[in-house]
């Protein structure tokens, strides 16, 4: 039986999570794919359609940074929705600076302030709902940089604070300081990281928790037959999970994966959603995609949650042990705060 209007209504309302107090879908977007990363970006035409094909959706938060095409991703949204800005909640990074042929994580508090600046230029608006540091400065207390990010708040640049791929003691003196809106960290059936402390830290504290790369950066979502196939400037052709001593195992959890999804009526990719969704309801996530076809799928089945016998299995199939190969190579995991596995 089809629910009437007004009951519909009162169900999108409970369901929704906040983020700084404001409700938004549990399934947001990560706009990373329409500049860089995994395979060809789209053409900027391409890019402008499935944006607005996004907000007609339903997708009401939209997160992007400006490494993302260097300045092509917050280029892109600005120019593409200046005029819709009051129908989503934007959030923006900064940390992960890019000098010609040099990168360096840079979280010191006159860096932020010009690149906050640089960032409202170039999405053409003069508030961003949400700014994260993108990665921990282990040369910066992070009580300085999140200090920074405060004074933004009270000039009205930023409306709230966010960390990207920090662990639960840096989230705790981060807090210490002013609240942390929002904790994004990659988490899915095959990264795990967040469960050792990350995710019950957050609820500890009252930080959203924001789930990137939730369907496997597609290994999970059954978009990836054989890496060798990925085109060369591809990022997963550099992880260790998609090479060619570790893939072939993989794949079989994947294939096993793909049978669960079918028998309940999902594509593999609603399915690692709502696993992730089913996390907490602090949790929101934010599935990256330059296809309308699968921006369509991913919210789709944005309300469906399976029940705990196949959230169990699920569990036992595809978890830190199971899986073959880590996250990141060496030199990328350096650089990353979060919390590993023994």
């Amino acid at each position: 039986m089809r629910l009437g209007r007004a009951a519909e209504g009162l169900l999108m309302t409970i369901t929704k999570r906040a983020i700084n107090g404001r409700l938004t879908n549990p399934v947001g977007l990560g706009c990373m794919s329409l500049s860089w990363a995994y395979g060809v970006p789209p053409s900027d035409e391409d890019g402008t359609k499935l944006l607005h094909r996004a907000l007609d959706l339903g997708y009401d938060h939209l997160d992007t940074a400006r490494i993302y095409g260097l300045g092509h991703n917050e280029t892109l949204i600005g120019k593409t929705l200046k005029d819709n800005r009051d129908k989503f909640f934007l959030a923006s990074k900064t940390g992960i600076i890019v000098d010609g042929e040099k990168r360096r994580i840079d979280c010191k508090p006159e860096t932020i302030r010009k690149a906050c600046d640089e960032s409202l230029r170039l999405l053409q608006t003069d508030h961003i709902d949400l700014y994260y540091l993108h990665r921990r400065d282990f040369e910066t207390p992070i009580e300085d940089s999140v200090g920074t990010l405060v004074e933004l708040i009270k000039e009205g640049k930023i409306g709230s604070i966010g960390l990207s791929e920090m662990s639960a003691e840096t989230l705790r003196k981060a807090s210490a300081v002013h609240p942390i809106a929002a904790m994004q960290t990659e988490y899915s059936l095959w990264t795990r990281n967040p469960e050792i402390a990350v995710l019950e830290a957050c609820k500890d504290v009252g930080t959203t928790f924001v789930a990137f790369s939730p369907v496997g950066r597609g290994a999970l979502a059954a978009a990836v037959e054989n890496p060798a196939d990925l085109v060369d400037n591809d990022l997963r052709r550099g992880q260790p999970r998609f090479n060619a001593d570790n893939w072939p195992h993989n794949l079989k959890l994947i294939e096993a994966f793909k049978s669960i999804a079918a028998a309940q009526g999902v594509t593999p990719a609603q399915l690692s959603l709502a696993w992730v969704l089913s996390r907490g309801d602090h949790v929101v996530t934010i599935p990256g995609t330059a296809s309308i076809p699968h921006l369509e799928e991913n919210i789709a089945r944005w309300d469906w949650q399976p029940d705990s016998t196949v959230l169990e299995t699920l569990d036992a199939l595809i978890n830190q042990q199971t899986v073959a190969g880590p996250r990141y190579p060496d030199a990328m995991q350096r650089t990353i705060d979060t919390e590993e596995f023994a």
